[in-house]
């Protein structure tokens, strides 16, 4: 099996990425950072991965994208899944004080991942089999005061992800949205984490079983798609007086 991981230094990616390990694939591990992605290429070996190569890459660099896919086929001799799981949790406040921070979250947690995904999309047509699986999130379900650049990025992702989903189930490419709620990463480590707040290895779980059972769209934890039909149903006019 040969699996590439965009953001593979976050926690999330990392957890899911010890589970493809256990199986002995063959990782390629995209990040900005050579030396978290020496670490954690290290232990994934350990762990029992064929082999993990490592690629250094800002995904903002957008001109780079062909290269990287070009260097993910050429270094595991193939691809049949690519997970792509990078993004930021900007600070909201900022964004609404500054159209360059909003326009920066909006690149960084949409743009870069459209890009990507036209390119490998692309690539798995020709090759007709094949998995791409995206974290997005629970935030782009509905926008919030609290969080709505990030959700309106992730809504953006969710809503092409849909689309490509359709194109690509007549070349049998099978497309997945992860959307997780709220995980205890270092992303989140500065918010107050209540009972919702998963666990970083059962999300890594339930996303490799995911990708696995090669579903359209999996809310991890499960309960979230409870919590989230509920959110949904609000009427407008009483969820915009909510402190949410």
């Amino acid at each position: 099996m040969k699996v590439a991981i965009i953001g593979a230094s976050s926690a999330l990616a990392h957890e899911t990425a010890k589970f493809f390990a256990r199986d002995g694939a063959d990782l390629f591990l995209v990040g900005r950072s050579a030396d978290k992605l020496a670490v954690v290429a290290d232990d994934l070996k350990v762990r029992g991965a064929h082999s993990a190569e490592t690629f250094v890459l800002d995904v903002n660099e957008l001109d780079r994208h062909e290269e990287l896919l070009q260097q993910t086929v050429a270094t595991l001799g193939g691809l049949d899944i690519i997970l792509v799981a990078h993004g930021t949790l900007g600070d909201q406040r900022k964004s609404e004080l500054s159209v360059a921070e909003t326009l920066q979250e909006l690149n960084t947690n949409a743009i870069s991942v459209i890009s990507l995904l036209t390119l490998s999309a692309n690539y798995l047509e020709q090759q007709k089999r094949g998995c791409i699986a995206v974290i997005s999130s629970v935030a782009g379900d509905r926008g919030r005061p609290s969080n709505y650049v990030y959700g309106t990025a992730k809504a953006a992702v969710t809503t092409f992800l849909q689309g490509l989903r359709g194109r690509l189930a007549k070349s049998g490419v099978v497309v997945v949205t992860i959307k997780p709620g709220s995980v205890a990463t270092p992303m989140t480590a500065h918010m107050k984490q209540g009972l919702l707040f998963a666990q970083p290895k059962a999300v890594g779980e339930g996303i490799y079983e995911a990708i696995k059972k090669g579903k359209d769209v999996a809310y991890v934890p499960g309960y979230w798609r409870v919590v989230m039909l509920i959110i949904k149903s609000i009427p407008e006019g009483l969820f915009k007086r909510l402190p949410l």
